[in-house]
């Protein structure tokens, strides 16, 4: 909002403004101050590399104190905070201090590369992907030629549902630079289109790419342990899991990929060990979904229904404070969909899932997420377009497969429903258990 200062001395005037600019810039400076790395859990402090972020970020503090407007400092600053994100999932408290010394940097100097690559790349980790999208294209006319930025316009693109253009990026990514980044791209891409077997010698290579132990290596490990998944190969998929573990102690996303293997077992105490443990490190809607089927299938409805809400509630949260301050709330949309789902109120699902859709009416999830809901309604026939255009890329993905396959057979539609449901049930029998009970249930009426 605009200020008009409508004293009628200049001198006065002149008075008054120096004064508001000193004011303003010791505002600033204590607020700067305020934002610290935060004390990990007892079980994320074991990390080695933990005492070292530690002290580099005092020292970065301490240099900004004495001088804040050092934009260097404040940059190196904000990849320690948007790391620390990733590493514990506290969103909320880390885009926040990142995206205060990001603006701050290009308040100063609105072309800084680095800072204009970070913005970007808070932005799509808030699933602000339009705005993670510009952001980077404006960073990519200043320079050219860096791979990390074109990784974020691959995302980005992907993410809007402009998959074409993801491939572009991709292929001059890896030109560049063809390191772990480049191939776990490569990998999703391929994953899009459905190229398993490519999917996983590209995201072999990005393993093969990293340094063990690191974050990011281990976590291409467990995207490739995914891909397992999706082929059907669970003991590949555990091997995968069972190194990342080993590689990094306590890795949550491990953990809750052992969860998903011992529940396919239908072990589900023994899921619900890693699961718990994974939750206990990391704040991740995704695992906490997870939990709210294996608590379910472990006879423990109230459990789950109780987690469910709660998983409802803090996203609604994180929406409320992003309605607030635009540099911390993320766009939990999809992901709400399904959560409403789960506890069976589907007209709230449908106006989540519809959100999403319009945010990124190309992307194949969102697609997926509104033909989905329209199911559960009882809406089939509405459902089809959505699913279509979720299809398009020939995804080979067992869950749209297997969700195509319902839809299509509520529409009358057999003969594609049947080969949908093969399919997705010969791929991978690490579906949702009540996805698989439907799948199963259907092929018996073909």
């Amino acid at each position: 909002m605009k200020r008009k200062y409508l004293y009628p001395a200049a001198l006065v005037l002149f008075i008054t403004a120096v004064a508001f600019i000193f004011l303003r810039f010791n505002t600033i400076a204590k607020e700067a101050s305020n934002y610290q790395i935060k004390e990990r859990s007892s079980v994320l402090a074991d990390a080695a590399e933990y005492q070292r972020t530690k002290a580099s970020a005092s020292r970065l503090k301490m240099k900004l104190e004495d001088k804040p407007e050092d934009d260097k400092s404040a940059l190196a600053l904000t990849s320690i905070f948007i790391q620390e994100a990733r590493i514990t999932g506290d969103y909320i408290y880390y885009d926040q201090a990142a995206m205060h010394y990001v603006n701050q940097v290009l308040q100063r100097d609105p072309e800084n590369f680095l800072a204009l690559t970070y913005k970007a790349l808070i932005y799509l980790s808030q699933h602000h992907f339009a705005d993670g999208r510009d952001v980077a294209e404006k960073a990519k006319a200043i320079n050219p030629y860096n791979a990390f930025i074109y990784g974020l316009l691959v995302d980005a693109n992907v993410e809007m549902g402009n998959y074409k253009q993801a491939i572009s990026y991709s292929d001059s990514m890896v030109s560049m630079r063809p390191d772990l980044s480049s191939y776990s791209r490569i990998s999703y891409l391929r994953e899009i289109h459905g190229d398993y077997p490519g999917a996983i010698s590209a995201m072999n290579m990005a393993v093969d790419a990293g340094m063990p132990g690191d974050e990011g290596t281990e976590w291409a490990r467990i995207q490739l342990a995914h891909l397992y998944e999706n082929t059907g190969d669970l003991k590949n998929a555990e091997f995968s899991y069972r190194i990342a573990l080993d590689e990094r102690k306590n890795y949550p996303f491990a953990m809750a990929g052992l969860g998903r293997i011992y529940a396919a077992q239908k072990n589900y105490n023994e899921a619900l060990k890693y699961y718990i443990a994974a939750d206990s490190i990391i704040t991740d809607y995704g695992i906490k979904e997870e939990m709210v089927d294996v608590y379910k299938l472990a006879g423990q409805p109230n459990k789950s229904e109780e987690l469910a809400n709660t998983i409802i509630e803090e996203m609604n949260k994180d929406a409320e404070a992003g309605n607030e301050d635009e540099n911390i709330g993320h766009y939990a949309d999809r992901e709400l969909a399904y959560a409403y789902l789960k506890i069976n109120d589907k007209e709230k699902a449908l106006n989540h899932a519809l959100a999403e859709y319009n945010r990124r009416p190309k992307n194949n999830d969102a697609n997926e997420t509104v033909a989905w809901v329209y199911y559960s309604r009882g809406q089939a026939e509405k459902s089809v377009p959505f699913i279509e255009e979720a299809l398009k890329t020939n995804s080979r993905n067992p869950v749209l497969l297997g969700r195509a396959g319902l839809i299509y057979m509520a529409t009358g539609n057999t003969i594609k429903a049947k080969d949908l449901l093969q399919a997705s049930i010969k791929s991978s029998p690490l579906l949702n258990p009540e996805l698989h009970f439907d799948i199963k249930k259907a092929l018996q009426k073909l």
